[in-house]
């Protein structure tokens, strides 16, 4: 698929149809401890989801090669000021002034609306902060205990394929799953990796991670989220990505007994599979 870009208001307008899912435009919205859960493995489909297809040979190295600064919050970061950084940085790695990043932080409690949201969808607007945001998607919700990782990547240097971007951060938080034995799965018609639940009823599945990024001349931002132990119960004031027949887990939820620096790690490495090398700032 190709974007034309020619301005920062196009560039917005196309950010409101980010990618195409069966000829429909829908916007957007990651220590291994060696532990086996049989319940969690995959279930085999009749037929392969189409961007499962172009999984395998993802490769999403810069051109030339430069290593993506990996940066880690220890504090809770208010959304205003995570959003302000997010667009200087975009700028600055744009202009060559500043090197790609990937910023790990973790969110006081609070709900953000996407560019497709439905104000139906907030169910308790009096419960938590209200923002809207410029990512694709709809309605989510962010806290503690939640992993959120805000990727600035220059696609310029990588690959002009905005489709092709988010399978690529589908495929990390999978494999980042994965490494956990969990089998997070994509689905054609929405958005997130989904974890099948079979002991709660045939067809069950919940969602433990999503995805809503926006670009700014090819430059990414806003990025993945990834539940490790939020409250769960939090979600109920929004219908989640508009989807109302599924649920939310965590890995917490799940039965493993993983900290923020566990999935750090996983997530790291599955990221370096993908996108190539990092360092510490």
């Amino acid at each position: 698929m190709f974007i034309k870009q020619t301005n920062a208001n196009q560039v917005a307008s196309c950010v409101k149809t980010i990618f195409l899912f069966k000829d429909r435009a829908k916007a957007l919205i990651v220590k291994t401890n060696n532990l086996t859960h049989d319940r969690y493995k995959p279930q085999v489909k009749q037929s392969m989801n189409k961007r499962d297809e172009i999984s395998g040979t993802l490769n999403w190295y810069a051109t030339p090669p430069n290593p993506v600064v990996w940066e880690v919050s220890n504090s809770l970061v208010p959304y205003p000021l995570a959003v302000k950084r997010m667009e200087l940085e975009a700028q600055a790695i744009f202009e060559g002034k500043q090197p790609e990043r990937v910023w790990l932080i973790e969110h006081p409690p609070l709900y953000t609306a996407g560019t497709s949201a439905d104000k139906s969808d907030l169910i308790d607007p009096d419960r938590f902060p209200v923002f809207a945001t410029g990512r694709g998607g709809q309605y989510t919700y962010h806290g503690p205990g939640q992993r959120v990782a805000y990727v600035m990547l220059d696609l310029n240097k990588r690959q002009r394929d905005v489709r092709g971007f988010v399978t690529a951060l589908e495929q990390w938080l999978i494999s980042t799953l994965h490494h956990f034995n969990v089998a997070g799965e994509r689905r054609e018609d929405r958005v997130g990796i989904w974890v099948p639940r079979p002991q709660k009823g045939p067809d069950v599945e919940d969602k433990i991670a999503a995805i809503g990024i926006r670009l700014r001349k090819w430059v990414t931002f806003h990025g993945i989220s990834l539940n490790i132990e939020p409250d769960l119960e939090h979600f109920s004031g929004i219908v989640p990505c508009g989807i109302q027949q599924h649920g939310q887990t965590s890995l917490v939820d799940l039965g493993l007994p993983l900290t923020m620096d566990d999935a750090d790690l996983a997530l790291r490495t599955s990221f370096e599979e993908i996108f190539g090398p990092t360092i510490t700032d």
